[in-house]
């Protein structure tokens, strides 16, 4: 297999029972439009318990049920903030974070350096941020994961990926490898896939092939890179 090969996202995460949270960015086959998916997925009432709303351009997670919230401190977040021209999306309440130094003139990457993986040992869930830029230098994006460097939670490793987009190509980074205990984290760089043209075909073939037991929500935008005219699709399983 080729480091360059590229799989669909349902080629890719169909039959795995657990990737945790993901987050696509990438670039539309005809090279018009940004593409950017997040999804999350949960084990436990309190994971599960869980939807996507939209608030204008921002998206933010609300319970399903508030009388079941056991801990809202980690499943309780915006995982899509706009500011100006750039998208944030994240699996955390870090969004804030990266939205907050934006606005302050500084950069994703410095954002990232005061955060770390959640304390939810043993698992230490890793933090992935992504950032989507079409401003005066062009169409551009970055994938981060911070994670833990040991099975202690002693020390925070942090990566970013700088991509240059390529038409019908995205990237894909999620916490887990798979379902575990404790649960594996994501290794390596993040993984290649295809973006179609079509927002409903990539926006069906990751519902359609993530885990049937343990999804929970998911949400696709499609950015036309010469208007800035946004196409949206939003899943919650809880309804």
């Amino acid at each position: 297999m080729s480091i360059y090969d590229v799989k669909t996202m349902g080629e890719t995460i169909k039959g795995n029972p657990y990737v945790g949270r993901g987050i696509v960015i990438g670039k539309t086959a005809d090279g018009t439009r940004a593409a950017v998916a997040y999804f999350i997925m949960g084990r436990s009432e309190n994971s599960r318990n869980r939807v996507f709303k939209e608030d204008g351009s921002e998206v933010i997670i609300f319970p399903f049920d508030a009388s079941k919230v056991e801990d809202p401190s980690l499943i309780i977040y915006s995982p899509i903030k706009m500011i100006g021209k750039t998208l944030i999306v994240t699996n955390g309440d870090q969004t804030q974070t990266i939205y907050d130094f934006l606005k302050n003139g500084d950069t994703f990457e410095e954002a990232l350096m005061t955060r770390c993986f959640e304390p939810d040992g043993p698992n230490w869930t890793p933090r992935i941020s992504g950032i989507v830029c079409n401003g005066d230098h062009g169409y551009r994006y970055k994938l981060s994961i911070l994670k833990s460097a040991d099975a202690d939670g002693t020390a925070c490793n942090r990566y970013t990926f700088t991509y240059e987009p390529l038409d019908g190509l995205g990237h894909f980074i999620h916490t887990y490898v798979t379902d575990g205990n404790p649960i594996p984290t994501f290794q390596g760089e993040p993984e290649r896939v295809s973006i179609p043209d079509d927002i409903d075909e990539f926006f069906q073939d990751i519902w359609n092939n993530l885990d049937e037991q343990n999804k929970i929500s998911l949400y696709v935008r499609y950015i036309d890179l010469t208007t800035g005219e946004t196409e949206n699709r939003m899943v919650n399983k809880n309804v």
